[in-house]
Protein backbone atom coordinates (compact mmCIF):
# COMPACT_ATOMS: atom_id res chain seq x y z
CA UNK A 1 0.00 0.00 0.00
CA UNK A 2 3.03 2.23 0.69
CA UNK A 3 5.67 3.25 -2.56
CA UNK A 4 8.83 4.49 -1.53
CA UNK A 5 10.99 6.03 -4.67
CA UNK A 6 14.41 6.65 -4.13
CA UNK A 7 15.61 9.69 -6.51
CA UNK A 8 12.17 10.68 -7.41
CA UNK A 9 13.70 14.60 -7.97
CA UNK A 10 17.49 15.07 -9.16
CA UNK A 11 20.05 16.83 -6.93
CA UNK A 12 19.74 19.75 -8.80
CA UNK A 13 16.04 20.11 -8.53
CA UNK A 14 16.72 19.46 -4.55
CA UNK A 15 19.07 22.32 -4.98
CA UNK A 16 16.32 24.32 -6.65
CA UNK A 17 13.80 23.51 -4.49
CA UNK A 18 16.08 24.96 -1.49
CA UNK A 19 16.67 27.83 -3.10
CA UNK A 20 13.12 28.58 -3.59
CA UNK A 21 12.65 28.02 0.23
CA UNK A 22 14.84 30.65 1.39
CA UNK A 23 13.24 33.24 -0.97
CA UNK A 24 9.60 32.09 -1.57
CA UNK A 25 7.20 34.01 0.35
CA UNK A 26 5.10 31.38 3.10
CA UNK A 27 1.50 32.26 4.50
CA UNK A 28 -0.08 29.72 7.49
CA UNK A 29 -0.77 26.00 6.26
CA UNK A 30 -3.98 26.42 7.77
CA UNK A 31 -5.41 28.92 5.24
CA UNK A 32 -6.43 25.67 3.38
CA UNK A 33 -8.09 23.76 6.10
CA UNK A 34 -8.78 26.33 8.86
CA UNK A 35 -10.73 24.14 11.00
CA UNK A 36 -8.16 21.87 11.39
CA UNK A 37 -6.54 22.68 14.62
CA UNK A 38 -4.06 20.08 14.41
CA UNK A 39 -2.06 21.64 11.21
CA UNK A 40 1.11 23.77 12.39
CA UNK A 41 3.14 24.07 9.35
CA UNK A 42 3.73 26.94 6.12
CA UNK A 43 3.24 26.72 3.02
CA UNK A 44 4.44 28.43 -0.21
CA UNK A 45 2.32 30.61 -1.46
CA UNK A 46 0.87 29.33 -4.91
CA UNK A 47 -0.21 32.59 -6.30
CA UNK A 48 3.58 33.81 -6.33
CA UNK A 49 6.09 33.20 -9.02
CA UNK A 50 8.46 31.34 -6.92
CA UNK A 51 5.58 29.02 -5.60
CA UNK A 52 4.25 28.49 -8.71
CA UNK A 53 7.82 27.35 -10.19
CA UNK A 54 8.12 24.84 -7.04
CA UNK A 55 4.73 23.74 -7.50
CA UNK A 56 5.45 22.83 -11.71
CA UNK A 57 9.18 21.15 -10.64
CA UNK A 58 7.91 18.44 -8.67
CA UNK A 59 4.39 18.08 -10.67
CA UNK A 60 6.92 17.26 -13.84
CA UNK A 61 8.95 14.94 -11.79
CA UNK A 62 5.50 13.17 -10.81
CA UNK A 63 4.45 12.63 -14.57
CA UNK A 64 8.28 11.20 -15.60
CA UNK A 65 8.08 9.04 -12.89
CA UNK A 66 6.60 5.30 -14.22
CA UNK A 67 6.95 4.08 -11.55
CA UNK A 68 4.58 6.76 -9.37
CA UNK A 69 2.27 6.50 -12.44
CA UNK A 70 2.19 2.90 -12.29
CA UNK A 71 1.18 2.64 -8.62
CA UNK A 72 -1.25 5.60 -8.20
CA UNK A 73 -3.15 5.15 -11.76
CA UNK A 74 -3.06 8.81 -11.62
CA UNK A 75 -6.78 10.62 -13.30
CA UNK A 76 -5.92 13.87 -11.70
CA UNK A 77 -2.88 15.45 -9.37
CA UNK A 78 -3.53 18.63 -7.40
CA UNK A 79 -0.76 21.27 -7.79
CA UNK A 80 2.03 19.89 -5.43
CA UNK A 81 2.32 22.53 -2.43
CA UNK A 82 6.10 23.36 -1.16
CA UNK A 83 5.56 23.10 2.48
CA UNK A 84 7.86 23.65 5.76
CA UNK A 85 7.66 22.72 9.35
CA UNK A 86 10.13 24.68 11.52
CA UNK A 87 11.27 24.32 15.14
CA UNK A 88 8.14 23.74 17.49
CA UNK A 89 5.92 22.87 13.69
CA UNK A 90 3.76 19.21 13.14
CA UNK A 91 0.49 18.12 11.89
CA UNK A 92 -0.80 16.06 14.06
CA UNK A 93 -3.27 12.81 13.41
CA UNK A 94 -5.41 13.07 10.76
CA UNK A 95 -6.83 11.70 7.60
CA UNK A 96 -6.50 13.93 4.38
CA UNK A 97 -10.12 15.44 3.63
CA UNK A 98 -12.12 13.09 0.96
CA UNK A 99 -12.58 16.07 -1.54
CA UNK A 100 -10.36 19.17 -2.36
CA UNK A 101 -12.20 21.86 -4.15
CA UNK A 102 -10.11 22.14 -6.84
CA UNK A 103 -12.30 22.61 -10.03
CA UNK A 104 -15.11 20.79 -10.70
CA UNK A 105 -16.18 18.10 -9.46
CA UNK A 106 -13.80 18.59 -6.98
CA UNK A 107 -10.55 16.04 -6.74
CA UNK A 108 -10.92 13.21 -4.77
CA UNK A 109 -7.62 12.55 -2.66
CA UNK A 110 -7.28 8.82 -2.92
CA UNK A 111 -3.57 8.85 -2.86
CA UNK A 112 -1.13 11.33 -0.99
CA UNK A 113 2.25 12.18 -1.63
CA UNK A 114 5.11 13.54 0.31
CA UNK A 115 8.51 14.58 -1.31
CA UNK A 116 11.42 15.07 1.17
CA UNK A 117 13.65 17.86 -0.21
CA UNK A 118 15.36 18.98 3.51
CA UNK A 119 18.66 16.12 4.61
CA UNK A 120 17.14 14.49 7.70
CA UNK A 121 20.20 15.04 9.10
CA UNK A 122 20.30 18.65 9.29
CA UNK A 123 16.03 18.48 11.74
CA UNK A 124 15.51 16.23 14.29
CA UNK A 125 12.01 15.28 14.90
CA UNK A 126 9.48 15.53 11.87
CA UNK A 127 8.88 12.09 10.89
CA UNK A 128 5.90 10.79 8.96
CA UNK A 129 4.19 8.63 10.58
CA UNK A 130 1.27 6.30 9.60
CA UNK A 131 -0.51 3.78 11.53
CA UNK A 132 -1.50 0.67 10.93
CA UNK A 133 -3.66 -0.74 13.69
CA UNK A 134 -1.50 -1.05 16.62
CA UNK A 135 1.75 -0.35 14.95
CA UNK A 136 3.38 2.32 12.88
CA UNK A 137 6.03 2.93 10.25
CA UNK A 138 8.10 6.15 10.67
CA UNK A 139 9.52 7.88 7.48
CA UNK A 140 12.30 10.45 7.10
CA UNK A 141 13.20 10.15 3.65
CA UNK A 142 16.52 11.34 2.17
CA UNK A 143 16.03 14.37 -0.53
CA UNK A 144 14.88 13.74 -3.36
CA UNK A 145 13.04 10.79 -2.13
CA UNK A 146 9.17 10.07 -2.48
CA UNK A 147 6.87 8.50 -0.79
CA UNK A 148 2.93 7.60 -1.83
CA UNK A 149 0.23 6.18 0.50
CA UNK A 150 -3.70 5.84 0.82
CA UNK A 151 -5.00 8.83 1.90
CA UNK A 152 -7.46 6.99 4.06
CA UNK A 153 -4.58 5.71 6.25
CA UNK A 154 -4.63 7.52 9.47
CA UNK A 155 -0.67 10.11 9.38
CA UNK A 156 0.92 12.73 11.12
CA UNK A 157 4.17 15.08 11.11
CA UNK A 158 5.96 14.91 14.44
CA UNK A 159 7.16 17.76 15.99
CA UNK A 160 10.16 19.54 14.66
CA UNK A 161 12.63 19.35 17.62
CA UNK A 162 15.17 21.65 15.81
CA UNK A 163 16.08 22.68 12.00
CA UNK A 164 13.54 22.90 9.08
CA UNK A 165 11.65 19.98 7.66
CA UNK A 166 11.44 21.21 3.87
CA UNK A 167 8.95 18.84 1.75
CA UNK A 168 6.51 19.16 -1.44
CA UNK A 169 2.62 17.33 -1.19
CA UNK A 170 0.32 16.36 -3.22
CA UNK A 171 -2.59 14.52 -3.89
CA UNK A 172 -3.83 11.95 -6.44
CA UNK A 173 -7.49 10.93 -7.63
CA UNK A 174 -6.55 7.79 -9.12
CA UNK A 175 -8.91 5.59 -11.91
CA UNK A 176 -8.89 3.10 -9.10
CA UNK A 177 -10.52 4.49 -6.12
CA UNK A 178 -10.33 1.07 -4.25
CA UNK A 179 -6.84 1.01 -2.49
CA UNK A 180 -7.21 -2.92 -2.75
CA UNK A 181 -8.00 -3.14 -6.25
CA UNK A 182 -5.30 -0.62 -7.24
CA UNK A 183 -2.56 -2.33 -4.96
CA UNK A 184 -3.60 -6.27 -7.02
CA UNK A 185 -3.25 -4.02 -9.80
CA UNK A 186 -0.13 -2.69 -9.39
CA UNK A 187 1.04 -6.44 -7.69
CA UNK A 188 -0.01 -8.21 -11.11
CA UNK A 189 1.90 -5.49 -13.53
CA UNK A 190 5.14 -5.73 -11.14
CA UNK A 191 5.25 -9.48 -12.02
CA UNK A 192 4.65 -9.34 -15.41
CA UNK A 193 7.49 -6.83 -15.31
CA UNK A 194 9.89 -9.01 -13.91
CA UNK A 195 8.21 -12.50 -15.34
CA UNK A 196 6.82 -11.75 -18.57
CA UNK A 197 10.00 -12.34 -20.61
CA UNK A 198 10.05 -16.10 -19.10
CA UNK A 199 6.78 -16.82 -19.76
CA UNK A 200 5.04 -18.63 -22.67
CA UNK A 201 3.42 -16.49 -25.51
CA UNK A 202 -0.47 -18.31 -24.05
CA UNK A 203 -0.09 -17.52 -20.51
CA UNK A 204 1.74 -13.94 -20.80
CA UNK A 205 -1.45 -13.30 -23.45
CA UNK A 206 -3.84 -14.58 -20.21
CA UNK A 207 -2.33 -12.20 -18.09
CA UNK A 208 -2.29 -9.43 -20.51
CA UNK A 209 -6.18 -10.14 -20.59
CA UNK A 210 -6.70 -10.67 -17.05
CA UNK A 211 -4.61 -6.62 -16.30
CA UNK A 212 -7.01 -4.98 -18.77
CA UNK A 213 -9.99 -6.00 -17.68
CA UNK A 214 -9.55 -5.76 -14.20
CA UNK A 215 -8.37 -2.05 -14.76
CA UNK A 216 -11.59 -1.81 -17.14
CA UNK A 217 -13.94 -3.39 -14.83
CA UNK A 218 -12.63 -1.30 -11.77
CA UNK A 219 -11.64 2.32 -13.10
CA UNK A 220 -14.21 5.05 -12.41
Amino acid sequence: MFLQIENFLTPDEVQTLTGIARQAPFHDGRRSNPHNTTKNNLIADPNEPLGQQASQLALAAFHRSQEARNFVYPQRVALPQLTVYRAGMNYGAHVDAAFLPLGQPPLRSDVSCTIFVSDPSTYEGGELIAYFGSEELRIKGKPGSAVFYPSTFVHQVSPVISGERLVVITFIESQIPDQMQRHILYTLNEVRALEGLKMDWRNLTQMDYAIGNLHRLWAR
